[in-house]
């Protein structure tokens, strides 16, 4: 439901010229089967249009409780843009393969032949082969950046917004304190991105790895 719930959000929100190009290229391209991430949030298919989705949901709540008046200085299609395309830098970013780890499982461990199981402080194990993600990156354009320069290939963001994406990782990037600092005091809606990224990384994809 996913990537229903994301199309469905972005038509009725997102009427910007060249929205409906972009949203054709995301389509033809592995937005909607793509993880978030390579081993951490959302490690799985489906993982970067759930992830963008969460980033929504938050943005929005953290925008509204801070202007609970129907006052927000930013339009619903703002909050939409800056939340479920942030990440469009991970398109084509991700490859599928498989890695071994340890398996514990008792019911593998016992049906395993008996020359391949292991012991460790945690106990009996099996060497596994599991589905994973490994990074290559085709287009080497730093994270925000990439992602404000794949949707300014199709329609405009304001400056606001453009600055939101570009710094929705705030400091995590080396050096970038000051900058960040900088963006977040200049303009508000950078600073609502990050926190919305935070919250659903941390706290609403935290069990689902």
């Amino acid at each position: 439901m996913s990537k229903d719930d994301f199309i469905s959000i972005y038509t009725d929100k997102i009427h910007r010229p060249g929205a409906d190009k972009l949203l054709d290229w995301m389509q033809s391209q592995d937005f909607f089967t793509a993880p978030a991430s390579a081993r951490y949030h959302l490690s799985r298919s489906g993982g970067l249009v759930e992830h963008s989705l969460n980033v929504y949901d938050r943005l929005k709540q953290f925008i509204y409780s801070e202007h609970p008046d129907n006052d927000s200085p930013y339009s619903a299609e703002t909050i939409a843009i800056v939340a479920l395309l942030h990440d469009l830098c991970k398109v084509n970013f991700y490859v599928p393969g498989y890695k071994n780890q340890k398996t514990y499982d008792p019911d593998k461990v016992a049906a395993a032949p008996r020359g391949s199981v292991k012991h460790d402080a945690a106990g009996d194990f099996i060497w596994e082969s599991v589905p994973s993600y490994t990074v290559d990156e085709k287009f080497i354009y730093g994270h925000g950046e990439k992602s404000v320069y794949i949707i300014r290939s199709f329609m405009q963001l304001t400056t606001e917004e453009a600055v939101a994406i570009r710094f929705h990782m705030g400091s995590w990037n080396h050096d970038e304190d000051r900058a960040a600092g900088n963006a977040f005091s200049r303009y508000p809606l950078a600073f609502f991105l990050h926190v919305a990224d935070e919250a659903a990384t941390f706290l609403d994809e935290s069990e689902s790895e």
